[in-house]
């Protein structure tokens, strides 16, 4: 391995000064979580010359968007972060029924913002959890990892599935929220306040986490955004953007929620900012869980949703509406469009290029994991060996969002 990659990369690493070494961390390290490589030059324990490399993940989502229909490819997304899948499935839909510019009903409005804030909530359990156990402290992860079971329990109660969920359709939901769901929802909310003060306690106020993140792997505010970094690890350097906020979609202009901002894009500042944006999608659940409107899960739009399947087997006009969509699709009117969601890790966006056919001509993804390893190898210059298994942690790179 040493030499093959010495090789592919001679004309940058030629001639390493005397004791420096050339290694490997990664693509199949327990640290890099999923297959990330990159090539290192240390001097020591200390960081000489980075390269992160990509391509082990490429699934050719975006190609495989211009052969499916604008419902099929809502399986993709899934498995792009496939931490909190319903986020990238709801910004697909959002970014479809905006080429149609269609409205959905309010009920579907509102539970698709809070399956989107349990999944953030989700997310951001599993980046700070795991930068616990990249440090040595596996208790961390435990002690909140029950709470995000029972988000998947309602995921798969909702939905059908655990992981890809698929969630959602052009229109509105495959289907309607079940019975219990309020108070589930309620229930895992309740659970998570309290839980996440003990990890507050248990991780975060630890003399030797913060030891080993404050002031470690930082960026500025200039870098990030030179980069291209948004979500949590951007407003970690003190730029104060939330999607959310500063484009507001669905009705997040209509809930009160603040956004943390920290200061030097530390470690640290990452792990606070994520701490404090779960309990600030608390906060947006617990604004729409009791006032779910009553009504459809659909929009009343034959031409767009698939009816009911017991209404094709009796009548002819949803048989001949279900005929067409299946081997019609839905036509999208000619013209370029671009939707941009605050994911988990942040924009998440959706370029897509019409022709009026059933498929897309062009898809290209916005997937905030792509900028934020970019920027990795500048990141680590000059650190330590086990300060940059805390800054890629930190940054919480998804291998199924970074290359598509």
């Amino acid at each position: 391995m040493y030499d093959k990659t010495a090789q592919k990369f001679k004309g940058k690493f030629d001639n390493l000064p005397e004791g420096h070494l050339l290694v490997n961390l990664g693509p199949s390290h327990p640290a890099t979580h999923g297959i990330l490589q990159n090539v290192i030059q240390i001097d020591g324990e200390r960081i000489v010359e980075a390269d992160a490399i990509i391509g082990y993940v490429h699934r050719c989502f975006e190609k495989l968007g211009e052969r499916y229909d604008y419902n099929q490819f809502l399986v993709c997304t899934d498995r792009m972060n496939y931490i909190s899948t319903p986020l990238n499935n709801i910004g697909w839909i959002l970014t479809v029924e905006k080429m149609l510019q269609i409205e959905v009903p309010e009920r579907v409005t509102y539970v698709r913002m809070i399956i989107s804030e349990l999944s953030r909530i989700m997310d951001h359990i599993i980046c700070n959890g795991i930068l616990g156990v990249d440090l040595g402290a596996f208790s961390g992860m435990l002690h909140l990892f029950h709470h995000r079971e029972n988000i998947h329990s309602i995921l798969e109660k909702l939905t059908g599935a655990r992981l890809t969920t698929t969630f959602c359709r052009v229109g509105g939901m495959e289907r309607d929220i079940y019975p219990d769901f309020v108070k589930e929802v309620k229930e895992v909310i309740n659970g998570l306040k309290p839980a996440m003060d003990e990890f507050n306690t248990l991780l975060i106020r630890n003399k030797i986490f913060n030891d080993r993140t404050a002031g470690v792997g930082g960026i500025s505010a200039e870098d990030a955004l030179a980069f291209g970094f948004s979500g949590p690890n951007l407003r970690a350097a003190g730029v104060d953007f939330d999607v959310r906020k500063d484009t507001p979609y669905m009705l997040y202009d209509k809930v009160d929620f603040d956004i943390p901002i920290g200061e030097d894009g530390s470690v640290l500042h990452r792990t606070l900012v994520r701490m404090e944006e779960m309990r600030q999608s608390i906060r947006i659940i617990e604004q729409l869980i009791d006032g779910i409107p009553e009504g459809s899960y659909h929009a009343d739009l034959p031409h767009i949703f698939l009816p009911e399947k017991q209404k094709v087997y009796t009548s002819m006009e949803e048989l001949i509406y279900h005929f067409k969509l299946i081997m019609h699709g839905i036509k999208v009117p000619a013209g370029e469009y671009y939707m941009a969601t605050e994911g988990g890790n942040g924009e998440l966006g959706f370029y897509v290029v019409s022709e009026g056919e059933k498929s897309p001509w062009r898809v290209h993804v916005r997937r905030p994991c792509f900028w934020y390893y970019q920027a990795f190898s500048h990141m680590v210059k000059g650190s330590l060996i086990a300060d940059s298994i805390a800054t890629m942690s930190s940054l919480n790179v998804i291998a199924g969002e970074l290359d598509c």
